[in-house]
């Protein structure tokens, strides 16, 4: 399932809370099955994207269409729920979506809410559980009283309950250690491919895109400055100093060892085992 913006303009208001132009005249094609990597500095529009995505934050001007579905102002309602239906957000903070008695109660809210037979959601929560990796034990606890990675697992259990054709992660790694990180991400990598899902993640971690992306998009003041492929994206460092993006270790590593040896290595190296096999290759080493 795509996903497109169409000259998508909106303002984002909570109560008397109003910000402007979070989103300014996007044009943006994510192709059916794409993994996409979002990324640019705090305030640029980032997170509003994913929102749009969902049908949490309505065009003004423009529109932006998931499948078949289109969301642009005025009435959205039934299209509303379609998308809510196939596109599954989890928020940076997993605290935000987090708020049943139990766990249970929390994962199988989704499936209720679309007309699963609670015998049924409770069946799909126990499933989705052993997928991110949680005990059934947990089920008859809180969520809020559960430690960081689990509330982040079961914020993830309870959206791949619903059974998207779109996964949008806002910052799935952020709080946790290295391990838990990679683990999550590794996770959700598996259920893109299995699933052939459309998967769209914000992230700081250049690293991870590098290693879980195929498709990379820089936000600049509400507005894409760049949509690229990975390996593309990382090849112009001026480009990428222009707008203080990080590279992934092995690039700069590779960046490094080009400068201090005058040698070339082939093609854009973005993992560290890539980095060796050219090292090997030129016989640095």
């Amino acid at each position: 399932m795509q996903i497109s913006f169409d000259s998508v303009t909106a303002d984002y208001q909570i109560g008397p809370i109003r910000s402007p132009r979070v989103l300014d005249s996007i044009d943006l094609l994510l192709p059916a099955g794409s993994f996409t990597a979002v990324i640019g500095h705090t305030g640029s529009g980032k997170s509003s994207l994913l929102k749009a995505m969902n049908g949490l934050i309505i065009p003004y001007d423009g529109k932006v269409t998931i499948g078949q579905t289109t969301i642009k102002a005025g009435k959205n309602k039934k299209a509303l729920r379609a998308i809510r239906q196939k596109v599954g957000m989890v928020f940076q903070f997993p605290e935000s979506q987090l708020f049943a008695e139990t766990v249970e109660k929390d994962i199988c809210f989704g499936p209720l809410n679309f007309g699963v037979s609670l015998v049924e959601a409770k069946s799909i929560a126990r499933v989705v559980l052993k997928q991110v990796g949680l005990e059934p034990s947990i089920l008859s606890k809180s969520p809020l009283s559960l430690s960081g990675g689990q509330k982040r697992r079961v914020a993830i259990a309870g959206i791949l309950a619903m059974q998207p054709d779109i996964l949008v992660l806002d910052e799935p790694g952020a709080g946790l250690d290295p391990i838990g990180k990679r683990e999550i991400l590794q996770m959700i990598t598996a259920w893109h491919k299995e699933k052939k899902l459309t998967t769209v993640i914000v992230t700081h971690d250049m690293d991870d895109v590098a290693l879980y992306a195929d498709d990379v998009v820089v936000m600049e003041h509400g507005q894409v400055v760049k949509h690229d492929k990975v390996r593309s994206f990382f090849t112009d460092v001026n480009q990428l100093n222009e707008w203080h993006v990080d590279v992934p270790q092995a690039r700069s590593l590779q960046l490094q060892i080009e400068q201090e040896t005058g040698i070339k290595l082939p093609g854009v190296c973005l993992t560290l085992p890539e980095l060796a096999d050219a090292l090997i290759e030129v016989g640095i080493v």
